[in-house]
């Protein structure tokens, strides 16, 4: 990133390494402050503001003219008081005609500014004029009490008195990247990407909240045979690189600066690779995520690079992909390609591992496409876990894989170290008990999420014997829990993955899809129907109970009484 700072999408960014204000002069003389304040005032004149509108009478009815003013008058209010400034030029004693004008004006800067995205990014590899050995955490700190003192000099002075209630609102950063150049054997199909930044720490403010576009995904990524990528570049000073362990696999994810709030949530989901799992090291996924291309549709695309041996994501700039599950879905969809071209089975779905109060240990698998209640179970058996067992360890929360190990036992392990839920069907408060690690999107929209971290990353690469196989039926109200004798009774169940539909996708009342799994295996149906054929054989070989488990998540008045009467089940059959 070159520039001092941009303002985009309701966004913006800050490099600290181009310019770090550590006074309050330098804040309101930076092109920052400038391009916040100018951005306000346009946008109270699209509404022809009474504040506006006062304000450019003002100021010879010329808007930089009125900004100029403004910046020195508020530069002179950290100093000075109202009736001093009246005094050293008789044009600015017109702002203080009417006081409360100029503290609606305050007010209404400060809140725009806070209802922005903000991000700090300084390089770690670079010097420059602005942030250089100052700590970034504590650079971070600093920046954001400045502008609280700002903002509360310029008003108090204005009023004539200091407030008696004082709130300590994050006003800085809500997150920091610290960025640094990786060098990595790219090939040169993949050259325009080989100077992005990659992100080596974030530091979050939580609760972070955002307001994405869109709320619900649809449709699924298609595979192409040609490269999206042919005919693409970059300017990399608007891109960044989250460099991503999946399950045991290494992604490169890059996304334009426009969808940084996708991009930096990434680190609640994703476990964030070391620089020495990185560097020098050619990844087995490449995502790119916001290109901006001829098309005028949404697109959604991978495409398997046989000659780099990687998988390749592609997503357009297009305001439609504007939603995590785009980002996800697209990441799980890649390694779950790779995972069935290496002989495993991925599966939709959540593991857990009990281990009761007799010492008795079952790691139980419970699948199921979006909206069929296998988050919400495993919340539930979390919730209820103290009165059962003695420990209880989440190891997927949404995709995980089937793998055979020595013994010719299935195994699983997960992809994910956090959660993406709905927040609608979690227990009530149970987000809110959380805001010190969540990151909320649309939190007042229908289908709202919440993304937090939920297990360690050394726990989902560990390799858990299967015990329990469940298929997450949502839609019918029983209490029994379904067995099945043989393979075929189950595939049937499994492959049709019938449920209904709750709003999480453009999908509406009773749907099936392949597998409950439309990232990867539904694209690659052939070799998955191999692999399912192999496991569910093994599985009742093996003697693991593969059965059906009624989550009640689509029975309206049941979304929170169907799972937790279903965690009860299962903690009296895993006793």
């Amino acid at each position: 990133m070159r520039k001092e700072f941009l303002l985009s999408r309701q966004s913006a960014i800050i490099n600290f390494t181009a310019k770090y204000c550590d006074t309050r002069e330098k804040l309101l003389d930076s092109q920052a402050f400038k391009t916040v304040l100018t951005s306000y005032m346009e946008i109270i004149k699209s509404k022809d503001n009474a504040v506006y509108n006062y304000f450019i009478k003002r100021s010879d009815n010329d808007l930089d003219n009125m900004v100029d003013n403004l910046i020195v008058v508020f530069k002179l209010l950290l100093v000075l008081q109202v009736e001093d400034i009246s005094k050293i030029d008789s044009k600015y004693a017109l702002y203080f005609d009417k006081k409360e004008y100029f503290v609606e004006l305050i007010e209404g800067i400060y809140s725009f500014w806070r209802k922005l995205e903000r991000y700090s990014v300084v390089s770690n590899r670079r010097q420059g004029e602005g942030l250089q050995n100052v700590g970034f955490i504590e650079a971070n700190n600093n920046f954001s009490n400045m502008i609280l003192g700002v903002y509360r000099r310029i008003e108090e002075t204005v009023i004539g008195y200091q407030h008696r209630v004082y709130r300590q609102l994050p006003a800085g950063a809500n997150a920091g990247l610290i960025v640094n150049e990786v060098k990595w054997p790219c090939p040169h199909e993949y050259s325009f990407l080989e100077r992005v930044p990659f992100i080596e720490t974030i530091i979050l403010e939580p609760p972070f909240i955002i307001y994405p576009k869109k709320n619900k995904r649809e449709g699924i990524a298609k595979e192409v045979f040609t490269s999206p990528l042919s005919e693409a570049s970059v300017n990399e000073h608007h891109w960044f690189c989250y460099p991503a362990k999946v399950g045991n696999l290494l992604a490169y994810i890059y996304f334009h600066k426009d969808f940084m709030c996708h991009g930096v949530t990434l680190c609640n989901l994703f476990e964030l690779a070391k620089e020495d799992e990185y560097r020098n090291k050619k990844p087995d996924i490449i995502y790119v995520y916001g290109m901006k291309d001829f098309n005028n549709e949404k697109t959604t695309c991978f495409y398997k690079d046989k000659e780099n041996s990687i998988i390749l994501g592609y997503a357009n700039y297009h305001e439609d992909i504007d939603y995590f599950g785009y980002m996800k879905t697209m990441i799980l969809t890649l390694h779950n390609v790779y995972m069935m071209e290496q002989g495993n089975l991925p599966v939709h779905g959540a593991m857990v591992n009990v281990v009761t109060k007799t010492g008795k240990e079952s790691n139980i698998v419970i699948v199921g496409d979006s909206g069929a209640g296998k988050s919400e179970s495993i919340e539930a058996l979390r919730a209820l876990s103290e009165n059962y067992v003695k420990d209880m360890k989440i190891i997927f929360d949404d995709m995980g894989v089937l793998k055979l190990n020595s013994k010719n036992q299935v195994v699983a392990s997960g992809t994910e170290i956090g959660a993406f839920i709905r927040m609608d069907d979690l227990e009530q408060g149970y987000a809110y008990q959380s805001m010190d690690r969540s990151i909320f999107m649309n939190p007042d929209r229908e289908n709202s999420r919440v993304v937090l971290p939920i297990t360690s990353y050394n726990d989902i690469v560990k390799e858990y014997p299967v015990d329990y196989i469940f298929y997450a039926n949502n839609y019918e109200d029983e209490d029994e829990i379904k067995f099945f004798k043989n393979s075929k009774e189950a595939l049937k169940v499994f492959k049709e993955a019938k449920r209904l539909a709750k709003g999480t996708t453009s999908e509406k009342g009773m749907v099936t899809s392949y597998f409950a799994n439309p990232f990867g295996p539904i694209q690659r149906k052939g070799r998955c129907d191999m692999l399912l054929n192999k496991y569910f054989s093994i599985l009742f070989e093996r003697g693991v109970k593969v059965g059906e488990v009624k989550t009640c998540l689509g029975i309206t008045g049941m979304e929170k009484e169907g799972p937790k009467k279903l965690a009860v089940k299962l903690f009296e059959i895993i006793k």
